[in-house]
């Protein structure tokens, strides 16, 4: 059975007990999207066979592809999902900006009102981020899911990333990389104006960052260059060019997937993109996504 990793390991103290993690982790990585995913029967009781499967898929790479055998289709199916988390230890969602009053968001195009300016709610590609990277350090996103309803006409491929992999790259790299990178200010995000209102403050953060409760490692980050600003030290930036030249690479460890009906990825907040996609409504074809986002972990990943 996989041991729980050191509170250390992501630190640089303890550089053997790195090397024990990295060559465990590696080893047992998997080689593709049918590695990840899972088959469950009913989404509101989720048997212990299926549920062993789920958390396997997610200690090895922080995220699985849960297949639901009975894809939800309507609004009220939404429920389900949430039951879902719940089984799985995800029960506090991040209330965020545009999310419907469940607090689950429904991605789709929207061609009017405040969504309407918001790339989630569009059909344009969306760039290497993990969710909720804009907010406070005490309201770290740590789980999402992304469970589709209905797929777009054409396009909507995501690319997804464990994020420990990452820093596993850039820790090999040159651990100097992983010291910019935990930097309280290493990157902000600047404050969110509409019309003279601000509907958020600028936030400063570190990129990489681990939980003392549990040694778990989490991520922060955006591509995009429109709403980040880098710490304007050297090795900050050689880090942030070494992490985009990785993610914009050919690395086997990226993995495409296009979601299908009944599907859901859930994950300990990976590194994932969206790409352009088109929708067909007059053959009733609209790209539908559930998105959760939750202040907890997996259970016992």
């Amino acid at each position: 059975m996989k041991t729980e990793a050191p509170a250390n390991i992501f630190e640089l103290q303890d550089d053997t007990a790195y090397q024990t993690w990295r060559a465990e982790k590696l080893e047992n990585y998997p080689s593709g999207i049918s590695d990840l995913i899972v088959t469950v029967k009913d989404a509101e009781n989720i048997t212990s066979e299926e549920f062993a499967s789920i958390q396997s898929s997610c200690r090895k790479a922080n995220m699985v592809v849960v297949q639901l055998k009975q894809p939800a289709g309507d609004p009220q199916d939404k429920l389900k999902i949430k039951r879902l988390g719940q089984q799985l230890g995800l029960n506090h969602l991040d209330s965020n900006l545009c999310a419907d009053e469940d607090s689950i968001t429904s991605l789709t195009v929207v061609d009017s009102g405040q969504q309407k300016t918001y790339i989630p709610y569009s059909n344009k590609p969306i760039s290497w981020h993990t969710d909720g990277y804009y907010n406070k350090p005490h309201n770290k996103i740590r789980a999402l899911m992304l469970h589709c309803v209905s797929p777009a006409a054409k396009g909507g491929e995501n690319a997804i990333l464990d994020h420990e992999i990452a820093y596993i790259h850039l820790r090999d790299a040159n651990p100097d990389y992983i010291t910019a990178l935990m930097q309280k200010d290493a990157m902000t995000i600047p404050a969110n104006d509409t019309e003279g209102a601000t509907i958020r403050k600028a936030q400063s953060g570190s990129v990489f960052s681990v939980n003392p409760q549990d040694g778990k490692l989490h991520m922060r980050y955006t591509a995009r260059t429109r709403s980040i600003i880098w710490k304007d030290d050297p090795i900050t930036l050689e880090a942030v060019a070494y992490l985009k030249d990785f993610l914009e690479g050919d690395s086997p460890f990226i993995i495409q997937h296009r979601l299908q009906a009944g599907q859901n990825l859930i994950a300990n907040n990976i590194l994932h993109t969206r790409t352009a996609f088109e929708d067909d409504e007059t053959k009733g074809q609209k790209r539908l996504i559930y998105r959760a986002r939750y202040f907890d972990r997996i259970a016992n990943t």
